[in-house]
C-alpha cells in the first residue's frame, strides 16, 4: 500500500474483530492483523498469547483522510469494542486485548485525546475509559491464517457469535460509513 496514505493503529481486543469491522468503513483501504507496542520485534501468536511480550492485538489501518476522518475512525472504534475493560474484551483476558490507539502523526494522537475527553465528559461509557494512547512502536503482521479471518471462516463459533455481532453494531450504527456493496 502506498505510503502517501496515513496509517492509524488500533488495538481493541481481538484482532478477527476489529479487522471485521474496519474492512467495512469507507476510506479504509487496508487493513492489517498484527502485534504491536511491545518485544520482541517479530513476535509469534504464541508468543503474545502468553501475555508476557507487552504487545497489543491491532490492526493497521490504512486510510485515504478524503474520504474518512481520524475522528470517524476513532468513533467506529470507540462505539464497536468496550474501553473501558483493561486488558480483556469479554472472555479474552489478557494485556494482548488491550484499547490502545497507536499514532503514527501529531494530529492522530490531539484527535483521540480530544474525542476521548469530549467521551468522558459526555458519560458516554458507564466506567472510565483505560484505552492507551502511544505512538507506534515494534508492529508486526499477524500470520497469514488470521488475515481476513471473519471473511474466510463466517461460520466458525467465535466468528459467528463474536464478531458476527459487532460487525451488524457497525453496519447498524455507522451506515454512512460502509463501503459500497462489491
Amino acid at each position: 500500500m502506498s505510503s502517501e496514505f496515513p496509517v492509524l493503529v488500533l488495538g481493541g481486543g481481538c484482532f478477527w474483530c476489529t479487522e471485521a469491522v474496519f474492512d467495512r468503513v469507507r476510506g479504509v483501504l487496508d487493513v492489517e492483523s498484527g502485534y504491536s507496542n511491545g518485544e520482541p520485534e517479530q513476535p509469534s501468536y504464541e508468543q503474545v498469547c502468553s501475555g508476557d511480550t507487552g504487545h497489543a492485538e491491532v490492526v493497521r489501518l490504512v486510510y485515504d483522510p478524503a474520504q474518512v476522518s481520524v475522528r470517524q475512525l476513532l468513533e467506529i472504534f470507540f462505539g464497536t469494542h468496550d474501553p473501558t475493560t483493561l486488558n480483556r474484551q469479554g472472555n479474552d483476558v489478557g494485556t494482548q486485548y488491550r484499547s490502545a490507539i497507536y499514532f503514527t502523526q501529531p494530529d492522530q494522537e490531539r484527535v483521540a485525546r480530544e474525542l476521548m475527553a469530549a467521551l468522558a465528559q459526555a458519560r458516554v461509557f458507564a466506567a472510565p475509559l483505560v484505552t492507551e494512547v502511544r505512538p507506534l512502536a515494534n508492529y508486526w503482521p499477524a500470520e497469514d491464517y488470521h488475515q481476513d479471518y471473519f471473511q474466510k471462516h463466517p461460520n466458525q463459533g467465535y466468528c459467528a457469535f463474536v464478531v458476527g455481532p459487532k460487525v451488524a453494531k457497525f453496519r447498524q450504527q455507522f451506515q454512512q460509513l460502509l463501503k459500497p456493496a462489491a
